[in-house]
């Protein structure tokens, strides 16, 4: 691995959002911003609330992506690779870091997040069954995307802004109203 640019390493650790552009089912180029976790190495966790998520099914069809810093001068560019996380014991240490990286976000109610997640913790490290108030958190959990992206050489000084956010697929959304 090369030298990052000191610059790029600081937007990753204070930053909270990024874009990446992927390709969709028929080919076409996607720009989506989301939440994000830093190892503080090569890879990029993104997840976000639960739900089922179109970039999941995307990434994993075709994990090839560019990511895009957002927040913070200057702005970055960088090939990345993505796969899907799917087993929940694989998944929930990703999750764990992403979360508490997203706690550190200004007026999070850090003490008391912190200690319902340090009782999660306990509890997956005494391999307690996931019952009462846990069986709750390992729904969440489950239900979260788990995404980890592979940063792929090095990252690329963007001059400008990053690209849009692609707008949302309206046919899709007024089927979804139409039946409701």
């Amino acid at each position: 691995m090369s030298e990052w640019p000191p610059e790029f390493s600081e937007i990753l650790r204070r930053s909270f959002v990024v874009r990446t552009t992927f390709a969709r089912k028929d080919g076409s180029l996607r720009t989506l911003e989301t939440t994000f976790g830093w190892s503080g190495g090569r890879e990029v966790v993104l997840s976000g609330f639960p739900g089922k998520r179109d970039w999941v099914a995307s990434l994993a069809r075709s994990p090839d992506l560019v990511l895009h810093t957002v927040e913070f001068s200057p702005g970055y560019t960088i090939q990345a690779e993505a796969k899907v996380l799917r087993d929940r014991e694989e998944r929930l240490p990703y999750l764990f870091a992403f979360i508490e990286r997203w706690s550190e976000r200004p007026g999070f109610p850090r003490r008391r997040f912190g200690f319902l997640l340090g009782a999660v913790k306990i509890n997956r490290r005494l391999g307690l069954p996931w019952w009462g108030p846990f069986y709750l958190a390992r729904r969440i959990f489950d239900r979260m995307p788990c995404v980890v992206l592979t940063l792929k050489g090095d990252p690329v000084e963007r001059l400008g802004l990053p690209p849009a956010i692609s707008p949302p697929r309206l046919a899709r959304n007024q089927r979804y109203r139409e039946m409701g």
